[in-house]
């Protein structure tokens, strides 16, 4: 009997070993995922396993936006506000480490979880200023005194029921500049559109998919009241995109890419009394942006 389970597990062992050899003078050809570009070349090596890190800077532009305001005395909803995004002058300042974060920037990581797909986390910090002055529909009431304690209203005071309001620095400043936090958790799909026989250089499309949260840091005044309020989880988002990836090396690319996206936000932080007064709105984007990456 004993004999019998040792011959087993020889047998067990040799198989295993056999399954493990490749023939001499041939190489174990790497799993590619397959791209939509019919590119002649192929890379002769699988990115499955790989990590990437990218940082850069974006633009945004917004579409009109309804924004509710709510609390004692008042609920009222300005309509199609138009509203853009604050640039930082392009100096040297980007490249000083405490000064990074003030423009609008984008951080990726992530994972190949297949040659061709990979998961990420991101944060793209995009900045959202409401244009003041300007002329728009408005709904609801507002007292003559709100919140609490009650700041007056002035000539704002009335019930309105669609009449063109023109609001001014003395009504609301409106803006998430530090900023529109979207942390999100992203799919993406990469096609090989070129790749060179050298196999050194490529040019990859991405696309994608995320969700997550939108963690803004609103300044806010509404009649004069107000403040640069903390960070708080206002709401949600989704988003797609596509975009182009040039690798100078295996490792170092150069990444421009659009990104659509809607964000939902259902508790703004407005005065600073947060407990009475509050804001929420929903936001459709268009982001572009320009990364550095490397991938390891």
């Amino acid at each position: 009997m004993k004999k019998q389970y040792l011959l087993f597990f020889l047998l067990i062992f040799s198989r295993k070993l056999n399954a493990q050899q490749i023939p001499a003078g041939q190489e174990e050809t790497p799993k590619i995922g397959k791209s939509i570009f019919s590119n002649e070349v192929k890379r002769n090596f699988s990115r499955k396993g790989n990590f990437f890190v990218h940082w850069g800077y974006n633009h945004s532009w917004y579409n009109k936006s309804d924004i509710n305001f709510k609390g004692p005395g008042y609920n009222f909803t300005l309509r199609d506000v138009v509203a853009h995004d604050r640039q930082t002058e392009l100096t040297w300042k980007y490249l000083k480490p405490s000064e990074l974060t003030i423009p609008q920037f984008n951080f990726h990581f992530g994972y190949f979880i297949k040659d061709n797909y990979s998961i990420s986390i991101g944060w793209d910090h995009m900045k959202y200023v409401m244009d003041i002055p300007q002329t728009v529909k408005i709904d609801g009431y507002i007292d003559p005194t709100v919140s609490n304690p009650g700041i007056p209203t002035g000539p704002y005071a009335g019930k309105y029921n669609g009449q063109m309001l023109t609001v001014n620095p003395d009504m609301l400043r409106f803006e998430h500049t530090d900023g529109l936090n979207y942390a999100s958790v992203e799919i993406e799909r990469h096609d090989d559109i070129w790749v060179p026989r050298s196999q050194q250089t490529s040019l990859t499309m991405e696309t994608g998919i995320g969700v997550g949260a939108v963690i803004p840091r609103s300044e806010v005044y509404l009649f004069n009241v107000g403040e640069n309020n903390y960070w708080n989880l206002a709401g949600y988002g989704v988003s797609a995109k596509l975009g182009f990836k040039f690798y100078v090396t295996k490792g170092l690319y150069l990444q421009n890419s659009n990104k659509v996206g809607w964000i939902n936000l259902t508790r703004i932080h407005t005065t600073g009394r947060n407990e009475y007064d509050s804001a929420s709105q929903k936001i459709t984007y268009l982001e572009n942006y320009l990364v550095l990456g490397y991938q390891f």
